[in-house]
């Protein structure tokens, strides 16, 4: 465990230089997932002679500023774990805080809920897990995205839907039946900075919404408007410079009331809620 312990500071030493935010938990991941076994066990690992080489190329890869999620092919969610990889949008932890608002809302029994941009399935598949009685209709328009997704899904509850949600008549048979719509759209304004990690590798279609980011936003909430039973409640999450844009495309008609602003665990504007009611 010593030497172990050693092969893990060098490591995360490396990723820091290398400018990885978080280096200390990457390493100490990436050698779990070398060694086959989880990080709070890493401690009683078992290394097998292949170990040092197998560690030595993954953490030359973070280095690289390849995602660490690609590297481990699965990305943790609120309550589960999805597989993702090349095309697919990797969930973020902030996402997480949406899902935390809606885990406590008060869904009549057999809910349907609707997840649009779902890209992995995790959203969807954490609020499945979540009300398991519920009808949940996973929606995104990437066929590598949908593949990842029906993977993650199989054997729950949760239905793929494979359409653009900024088609004016999406999902049209759930006109005024839907008790939770959530979305975490593509939202970045078009030419922002993003991380190594980001702009290399996620791709640029779940990532970009126009030149101030709010094109699929503003989409979004017309059909919400559309889809949302009388009372029933959506969130939807936006770029930390677009929190006033957002409140404004749902305020912007009589349909919602309770229209509030949220911000994610680091302080940062995350995501707007609103309640249809009329």
């Amino acid at each position: 465990m010593t030497r172990l312990r050693h092969v893990i500071d060098a490591a995360a030493v490396a990723l820091a230089e290398a400018g990885v935010n978080s280096p200390r938990a990457d390493a100490e991941l990436l050698a779990a997932h070398a060694a086959g076994t989880d990080r709070g066990r890493l401690a009683f690992a078992d290394v097998d002679p292949e170990f040092g080489d197998r560690y030595e190329g993954l953490v030359a890869q973070r280095a690289s500023r390849v995602p660490l999620q690609h590297l481990t092919g699965t990305a943790a969610f609120g309550p589960v774990t999805v597989a993702v990889g090349p095309g697919v949008f990797v969930p973020r932890p902030e996402t997480e805080a949406m899902l935390e608002w809606a885990v406590p809302q008060d869904l009549p029994k057999n809910p349907l809920i609707v997840d649009l941009c779902t890209g992995s399935g995790a959203l969807a598949l954490a609020l499945a897990k979540n009300w398991p009685d519920a009808r949940v209709v996973a929606v995104d328009d990437s066929d590598t995205a949908l593949d990842y997704a029906r993977r993650n899904t199989a054997g729950t509850q949760v239905e793929l839907v494979r359409a653009d949600v900024t088609e004016p008549h999406l999902l049209g048979d759930l006109n005024g039946r839907v008790d939770l719509l959530v979305a975490n759209p593509p939202y970045i304004p078009d030419g922002a900075q993003l991380e190594p990690e980001v702009a290399q590798y996620d791709p640029p279609h779940a990532l970009y919404g126009g030149p101030d980011g709010m094109t699929v936003v503003d989409a979004i909430a017309v059909a919400a408007a559309r889809l949302l039973t009388i009372g029933g409640r959506c969130a939807v999450e936006h770029d930390d410079t677009t929190s006033v844009r957002t409140v404004v495309a749902f305020t912007r008609t009589s349909h919602f009331d309770e229209v509030t602003p949220h911000r994610d665990l680091a302080g940062r504007p995350r995501f707007v809620t609103a309640r249809r009611v009329s």
